[in-house]
């Protein structure tokens, strides 16, 4: 077998795989959407924002028993019950599915959200804001 054919064999093994492998930037990637997605949250805690009295399922009531995929997932799901809110929320629901699910959030849908206690989204917000701020301290 020629050295060419065994170099075109590596590189299309290699190309198979590269869904699989965490490249060194998506650290860095992923930090950066903490960030983003925390200051959308701060503004968003800032203003008054007509749909704040809103009752949402609070996912946080339990989120000990959950793992950080679910959270997030369970998150961007609600997030995207408030985008008629206010334009910000399609930004926050993104970030939160790539934050779940990584490269592979553009193939996944947001996680059911059973029904259970409920909370105010403002209230959502603040916690979401909390626990995307535990969650950049263990980036760093």
């Amino acid at each position: 077998m020629s050295i060419l054919v065994q170099v075109l064999l590596t590189l299309l093994a290699l190309s198979a795989c590269l869904g699989d492998v965490v490249l060194p930037w998506s650290h860095t990637l992923r930090t950066k959407m903490l960030e983003e997605t925390m200051e959308l949250l701060d503004w968003l805690q800032q203003k008054e924002v007509s749909c704040y009295k809103m009752n949402v399922i609070n996912i946080f009531a339990d989120h000990k028993r959950g793992n950080k995929t679910e959270i997030l997932c369970k998150a961007a799901t609600i997030a995207r019950e408030g985008e008629s809110c206010h334009g910000y929320f399609g930004g926050i629901y993104d970030n939160l599915l790539s934050l779940a699910w990584g490269s592979r959030a553009r193939h996944k849908k947001p996680c059911p959200v059973a029904a259970g206690s409920t909370t105010s989204l403002k209230n959502f917000l603040k916690e979401l804001h909390h626990v995307l701020q535990e969650e950049y301290k263990n980036q760093k």
